[in-house]
């Protein structure tokens, strides 16, 4: 069984707090609130946010009614919050008025259930954010390197969505990353009435799996796409907010030739990157292993920092004369820069003169590779 890192939610309850557990949809959230239920001592109504009675209910903000709701209850669990309209505001008259009783709600849609929850909640609340099983939640579970190592393959191609984790052939990994891809990656998105081209969600995606590792233009993408730069650009934020792919900017502080125009983009799990084009061959048949490999360290080191409160932030450094280093990470005043090399058979990496010259204090370049990539994204 795989230990999740926020296994016991008990330990994020605060008084006077909602905790909310956000995620892209299929990462476990529910699992891992029914999991908590079946333990905890405190007698709990467990609803849903999809519920038509509850949503009319909650929405209302009428305070007599939500007290009999809850009344007699020490805790209040909603999964897929974000459904309900005014939740947040719902949430805050809850917490506000019924001494003493706990909170917990789930949702999948970032942009959505924020929102709703952003300002009423402002001071009311704990966030928890919930990813693909990480190789940090895996180690912790398998406590051997060796044998955790012997899967690399598996989760460059696949993933780590918990149904492919446990899935037990490589024709049900395909079927269950097609399902995600198809039912269920833009299933939020879509939900919006302002999104009139789903269409150009999936080849939006396929053009950025393939830049991996590159600056994405706008306009670029504009150009190819056949719409229009806002459109692209508004487009891109919504599968950012969605847990589809992450932005890492520019890194600059001192020379000209820095590019900080640009960002680059990530998927946030292999499995999707792979499922959007529909590529699941074996690494041996396959001409962007690189790119598989820097998407894969970029997102596990996001898990472990977030599971375990590296604060900081994290860049791509280049300049105009296409000097660069992978990964940049700035925590506490100092600069850390890393590279990612699948291949050590490769020219030894060699942090650039110009990042050296405008970063004399700047940490020694981490070179991250299948030898000890574990030591950088699980311990």
């Amino acid at each position: 069984m795989i230990q999740r890192i926020y296994e016991d939610l008990a330990n994020f309850f605060h008084p006077k707090e909602v905790l909310i557990l956000y995620g892209a949809r299929r990462v476990g959230k529910t699992t891992l609130l029914d999991n908590f239920l079946k333990v905890t001592k405190l007698r709990y109504r467990l609803d849903t946010g999809d519920n038509i009675r509850t949503q009319e209910l909650l929405s209302s903000l009428d305070l007599s009614r939500i007290k009999e709701y809850v009344e007699g209850y020490e805790l209040l669990a909603i999964d897929e919050a974000q459904f309900i309209p005014h939740i947040g505001k719902a949430l805050k008259i809850i917490i506000d008025t019924i001494p003493g009783i706990k909170v917990i709600v789930t949702g999948s849609s970032s942009f959505d259930l924020s929102q709703e929850v952003g300002e009423p909640l402002t001071g009311r609340k704990t966030t928890l954010t919930m990813y693909p099983i990480s190789q940090l939640e895996l180690l912790k579970s398998n406590k051997n390197k060796f044998d955790l190592k012997q899967k690399l393959e598996e989760f460059l191609i696949y993933g780590s969505y918990p149904q492919i984790v446990t899935a037990t052939s490589r024709d049900e990994k395909n079927r269950i990353i097609t399902e995600l891809v198809n039912s269920y990656l833009f299933k939020d998105i879509l939900a919006l009435e302002t999104i009139k081209a789903p269409r150009l969600l999936l080849d939006l995606l396929k053009l950025l799996a393939f830049q991996i590792g590159s600056e994405v233009s706008f306009n670029e993408l504009s150009t190819q796409l056949g719409f229009d730069v806002k459109t692209v650009a508004r487009y891109i934020d919504l599968l950012e907010k969605t847990f589809v792919i992450i932005r890492l900017g520019g890194f600059s502080r001192n020379l000209r030739s820095e590019v900080t125009s640009k960002a680059k983009y990530y998927f946030l799990d292999n499995g999707i990157r792979n499922g959007v084009i529909s590529q699941f061959n074996e690494l041996s048949l396959r001409n962007d292993i690189g790119q598989l490999w820097e998407n894969f360290i970029i997102t596990e080191r996001l898990k472990k920092r977030t599971y375990t409160n590296i604060y900081g932030q994290s860049y791509f450094w280049r300049t105009y004369e296409q000097r660069e280093i992978d990964l940049i990470e700035e925590r506490d005043g100092e600069l850390y820069p890393f590279e990612c090399k699948w291949s050590m058979k490769e020219v030894k990496p060699i942090i650039p003169r110009d990042w050296v010259t405008a970063y004399p204090l700047s940490k020694e370049l981490g070179v991250i590779h299948p030898d000890n990539y574990l030591d950088f994204v699980a311990e």
